[in-house]
């Protein structure tokens, strides 16, 4: 049996996850379902990110976080963390991919997380 639920159990849902998600992380590859391929070296450092309350069933940043990337590096997926190091992976988005040939820093704009039915 498939259950349908409205849009008040999906908010729920979604600003639960945002009370934990709350570090965006950068890949240069696929970060599977354990975050791997995570950029290191240089300056890199995961980010905060905030999250509005959840609306028909979506909840979206709040903040605009800025990633430190090192030189030689493609950005192509962003990551979502309970901590700054180490901590629960959630998941991610894929992203136009990004070369950095020298350092810079990624810039997350938007990021909205939605709840859909099966």
């Amino acid at each position: 049996m498939a259950s349908v639920l409205n849009d008040t159990s999906k908010n729920l849902m979604l600003d639960a996850l945002a009370a934990v998600a709350v570090f965006v992380s950068a890949h240069d590859d696929d970060p599977g379902t354990d975050g791997s391929n995570e950029l290191s070296g240089g300056s890199y450092v995961r980010k905060a990110i905030t999250w509005n309350a959840a609306a028909t069933h979506a909840v979206t940043a709040s903040n605009t976080p800025a990633l430190p990337i090192p030189a030689s590096s493609t950005v192509a997926y962003i990551g979502l963390w309970s901590a700054e190091s180490a901590g629960t992976y959630y998941g991610h988005a894929d992203v136009t991919d990004e070369v950095f040939t020298g350092a810079g820093t990624y810039t997350v704009t938007s990021y909205t997380i939605t709840a859909t039915d099966a």
